[in-house]
């Protein structure tokens, strides 16, 4: 039996996972947008409770690939597949592009130095 502290997480991540991994920001982009689409995928499966079978005439895929599918394996899937996928089942798909709002370090670091300049002349 596993103990509880074996299930306690050992580093949190704030943000994107995937630039936690140390992937680059467009890295990061195409698989957060591919775990996000493979998601919707596999939630609209389980409600409909489909069986590999009826992916595979659904999806007009081979069934080693429904098999991948099901089980998250989608390192070699494209987005426009998995688009595919989700249209085929029905899904809507929105997309959203929208500015960063963060801010970059350097910005940040500027203005910790003009802080404390100006509690410096205070």
């Amino acid at each position: 039996m596993k103990s509880i502290a074996a299930n306690k997480p050992t580093h949190i991540v704030k943000g994107n996972v995937f630039d936690a991994l140390g992937f680059s920001a467009s890295e990061a982009s195409a698989l957060k947008i591919k775990a996000e689409i493979l998601s919707a995928i596999l939630e609209h499966i389980r409600t409909e409770c489909y069986t590999q079978a009826q992916l595979v005439s659904l999806l007009d895929e081979y069934q080693p690939s429904v098999s991948n599918l099901l089980k998250g394996r989608i390192a070699q899937v494209s987005i426009e597949k998995l688009l595919r996928y989700a249209d085929r089942l029905q899904l809507e798909t929105v997309i959203a592009i929208r500015p960063v709002k963060t801010i970059n370090r350097r910005a940040r670091a500027g203005a910790a130095v003009g802080r404390a300049a100006v509690m410096a002349q205070a």
